[in-house]
């Protein structure tokens, strides 16, 4: 969604030591740096030495598949698909689109996608409903000025109902006059009726002062773990009380967090985002953009996550990587109030797949995937959507990869 809007304008560790916060960024082989003096202990090492035996999935290509660019469905625009997740009651699956109801009200869609070992066959949309807000009546535009618009990002079904849980990430306001609108993860009938909401951590909260999530860097990514018991989040890119965004030189901490399914803080962690991976163009006005849009749990594992790591930069467009991380050995920072300047140890991960190494016929705006289908031989397909941001220089991508596990 970041990159949305910069390409709608541009179109116009092994760790065994803590480290310091501002310091920690991922290396290429997935450990994190360790710059200063080591702090271990025996406990300590023996915890990161089992984080390091629990990942290490592999990956590969199975196919691809375009969506014709503004493919027009049930009086709808397809396009903006910032999640996806697949509905175990249907087989079908559930897209969310970040249109903020400025082409046609927040919504989401469904559709049969015929995934195998051989590729992406087909996607077909079968139906499209929008959210409704608690009196029935649909999100407006943030035009509206009325603080009720909403920025949609991730869905997941509820595996014990089959409902969605959906998660928007509110508004910074970028003058005193515009409504501040707080992130939310809420919950919708299967035509989109307002069910509820959860309660959100308060380091969630966006403010109009020097803490809470970075404009467009709230909660976007969200999934269901622990047998459906758990329903863990990450916010975008790093708190401002947390450091800094990434930089060439070095990465930046975001916080993911496991909640019970009545809201109840579980446990909070800090995963290590990538540094920039290329120069920007100096004549382009848009800085880098970079976070994380989509997390995934290992169904066997509730320590462990796909974690989808996006990026952007100017004059060399996306890079779009998926890594193996664990909670196991991570410092627990829910009452941490800054982690700039603090010493923790930060979720441990390791690569799985990088986009620009599959041969496919474009990366683009990747945001949203999920688990497809199991297949012969123990391998799972890992389904993931792009995000068009409705730019006519852009693609809808529909990837299926085949993910081993070690």
């Amino acid at each position: 969604m970041k990159s949305s809007l910069i390409r709608r304008a541009c179109a116009a560790a092994l760790v065994l030591a803590t480290t310091m916060a501002p310091a920690v960024a991922a290396q290429s082989d997935g450990t994190s740096a360790r710059p200063g003096t080591a702090v271990k202990s025996a406990a300590g090492a023996k915890s990161a030495a089992g984080a390091k035996a629990a990942i290490g999935a592999k990956a590969r290509l199975l196919g691809e598949k375009i969506v014709p660019r503004a493919l027009a469905f049930q009086g709808t625009t397809v396009g903006g698909l910032s999640g996806i997740d697949r509905n175990p009651c249907t087989g079908e699956y559930v897209m969310i689109s970040d249109d903020r109801s400025v082409l046609q009200p927040a919504r989401f869609y469904t559709a049969r996608i015929a995934v195998d070992g051989a590729g992406v066959h087909a996607v077909d949309f079968t139906a499209t409903h929008p959210f409704r807000q608690p009196d029935g009546s649909v999100y407006p535009p943030a035009s509206a000025g009325d603080g009720k618009a909403v920025d949609p990002e991730e869905v997941r079904v509820d595996p014990r109902s089959c409902r969605y849980w959906w998660a928007q990430e509110g508004d910074r306001p970028r003058s005193a006059s515009d409504p501040l609108i707080q992130p939310s993860i809420q919950f919708a009938g299967r035509t989109g009726a307002y069910r509820g909401q959860l309660t959100l951590p308060p380091n969630y909260e966006v403010t109009r002062g020097d803490r809470g999530p970075r404009r467009n860097k709230a909660v976007e990514a969200i999934t269901f773990g622990d047998k459906d018991r758990v329903l863990t989040s990450a916010v975008e890119g790093p708190l401002l009380q947390d450091g800094p965004e990434p930089t060439l030189e070095r990465g930046a901490l975001v916080r993911v967090t496991q909640q019970s399914r009545d809201g109840a803080v579980l446990a909070q962690f800090a995963y290590p985002l990538e540094k920039i991976f290329a120069e920007s163009d100096p004549s382009s006005p848009w800085p880098p953009d970079t976070g994380v849009p989509s997390i995934l749990a290992f169904p066997e594992d509730p320590s462990r996550y796909l974690v989808l790591e996006r990026s952007w930069v100017a004059g060399s467009g996306y890079k779009i990587r998926v890594y193996d991380a664990t909670t196991r050995g991570a410092t627990e920072v829910r009452n941490i109030d800054s982690l700039a300047g603090q010493r923790v140890v930060p979720m441990r991960k390791k690569l799985v797949a990088d986009f620009d190494d599959l041969g496919l016929s474009t990366v683009d705006n990747t945001e949203g995937m999920t688990w497809g289908p199991a297949l012969p031989g123990g391998e799972r397909t890992l389904v993931l959507v792009s995000d068009d941001n409705f730019a006519d220089d852009a693609v809808t991508q529909v990837v299926a990869l085949g993910v081993r596990d070690r």
